[in-house]
């Protein structure tokens, strides 16, 4: 991964910009030499977003079955007909 200082972005702007919508790969920024940003092309941030979603969703689920709350095939059939209405 590529990284650059802040002062970098403050000066090149619009050729990181450039370089990271060429290459679609992160740039980490840095502050006084610590991780500070990560720059992200759009799409790429929007699809990491919609991934986290779904993780989040499955990790939702995996708790409902640790805690005993789930129902049977066609308690899950008729709460999903009334949602489909």
């Amino acid at each position: 991964m590529r990284t650059e200082v802040v002062s970098t972005l403050k000066r090149q702007a619009t050729k990181l910009l450039a370089d990271l919508h060429e290459s679609k790969e992160p740039i980490l920024i840095t502050e006084h030499g610590q991780p500070s940003a990560y720059l992200l092309d759009v799409a790429d941030y929007e699809l990491m977003v919609e991934r986290m979603k779904i993780l989040e969703g499955i990790a939702k689920g995996e708790q409902a079955i640790r805690e005993g709350r789930t129902v049977d095939m066609s308690q899950a059939k008729e709460k999903m007909s009334k949602w489909l209405k």
